[in-house]
C-alpha cells in the first residue's frame, strides 16, 4: 500500500453540543495555511467513523484523524490497530474528552495545541481488548457503566445538552444500585466476589475528571484494574468523594493492580462501557495489545507515556 502525506479529517458533528462541527472553519483555514492534502468528512450515525476510517486505509491516506470524542477516536482507530505506517489523533470536541489528557492536549484547542498538533509528533501506544472490540481509554463495569445505561435512548448516550439528566442517574444509582456476582479469572485461577466498579484501563481518567486509575501509564504493556467490592452507601460517597484525586486506591476497599489481562463472568447480562459507549454482555475477555496504535501528541505536556 502505498502511503502518502495525505490527511483525512472526520467530523462527529453532533460531539459536544456541536463543537466538533464548530471547529471546521479553523481546520479549513490551518489545511490551507499549512498546504496540507486534505479531506474533511462527516459522520451521519453510529459507526460510520470506522467505515470512513477504513476507506481512508485502504487508499493510502497516512494521517486519519478525528473531530469529536473518546467514541468518535475509538471507532476511527478500530481498522488501524497493527498498522504503525498510518497515523492517528484527535482534535477533542466531545463532551468528557478523557482520553485526550493521555496525549497531554487540553479540552479544546488554541493556536499553541493547533501548531504542536500539526507538529506531528508521535508515540506508539497500547491498546486493550474486550470481547473482540478495542478500547483506548479503557472498559468498565458495575456502577459507571450503571449509569451509562440509565441514560442510553436507544439511539446512543444522551450526552448532549444532558446534564442534569446525567447527575439525576448518578445520585439514582448510588443509593439504589445493587452489586451482582461476578467471577474473575486471572492466571487460570478463578475467584468470586461481587462488583460495584471494575475498570480496565490504558488512561488514567473517566466520566470527565474522575481518575479512577491515576497510576496508568499508554505505553507500558499492562492495563491497569481499579475493582471495588460490595459498598455501603457511606463507603460509596467516601470513596466516590476520593476518585477525582485519584487518592481512592490507598483506602482497604480497593483492589487496584496491573496485569495483561482478564476474565470476567457474570451470572446474567450486565451493561458495560468501552470508551463511553455503552454495550451488554455476561462474559468479558480482556486483553491488552502493547504499542498497537500510532498516534499524535503533545510532549511538552503532561502526556501519560514513558519514553
Amino acid at each position: 500500500m502505498d502511503v502518502t502525506e495525505r490527511w483525512a479529517f472526520i467530523v462527529n458533528p453532533v460531539a459536544g453540543s456541536g463543537a466538533a462541527k464548530s471547529q471546521v472553519v479553523k481546520l479549513e483555514e490551518l489545511i490551507r495555511k499549512n498546504n496540507l492534502i486534505a479531506e474533511i468528512v462527516y459522520t451521519e450515525r453510529r459507526g460510520h467513523a470506522a467505515e470512513l476510517s477504513e476507506i481512508f486505509l485502504n487508499g493510502g491516506v497516512k494521517y486519519i484523524i478525528g473531530v469529536g470524542g473518546d467514541g468518535t477516536l475509538n471507532e476511527i482507530a478500530r481498522p488501524l490497530i497493527g498498522k504503525p505506517e498510518v497515523i492517528t489523533g484527535i482534535i477533542p470536541a466531545g463532551t468528557g474528552n478523557d482520553f485526550v489528557q493521555i496525549l497531554g492536549f487540553p479540552n479544546r484547542f488554541g493556536d499553541r495545541e493547533w501548531e504542536i498538533f500539526l507538529g506531528r509528533n508521535t508515540i506508539l501506544m497500547d491498546t486493550g481488548s474486550v470481547n473482540g472490540m478495542i478500547f483506548l481509554n479503557g472498559m468498565g463495569l458495575g456502577f459507571d457503566a450503571q449509569v451509562a445505561s440509565e441514560n442510553f435512548t436507544g439511539q446512543g448516550l444522551a450526552k448532549e445538552g444532558s446534564k442534569n439528566r446525567y447527575i439525576w442517574h448518578i445520585i439514582k444509582t448510588l443509593l439504589f444500585f445493587r452489586e451482582k456476582k461476578m467471577t474473575q479469572i486471572t492466571g487460570g485461577e478463578r475467584a468470586e466476589t461481587d462488583c460495584f466498579i471494575n475498570t480496565v484501563a490504558i488512561g488514567r481518567r473517566f466520566a470527565g475528571g474522575f481518575l479512577l486509575t491515576p497510576k496508568a501509564v499508554a505505553n507500558d504493556g499492562l492495563l491497569d484494574v481499579c475493582s471495588i467490592r460490595k459498598l455501603s452507601l457511606v463507603q460509596r460517597v467516601r470513596i466516590l468523594l476520593k476518585v477525582p484525586s485519584g487518592n481512592h486506591i490507598n483506602d482497604s476497599l480497593i483492589n487496584y493492580y496491573q496485569t495483561e489481562g482478564l476474565e470476567l463472568e457474570f451470572r446474567e447480562t450486565v451493561p458495560y462501557h468501552i470508551d463511553g459507549e455503552l454495550y451488554f454482555s455476561e462474559k468479558f475477555n480482556v486483553s491488552l495489545l502493547p504499542e498497537s496504535l500510532k498516534i499524535i501528541y503533545n510532549p511538552y505536556g503532561p502526556h501519560f507515556f514513558q519514553r
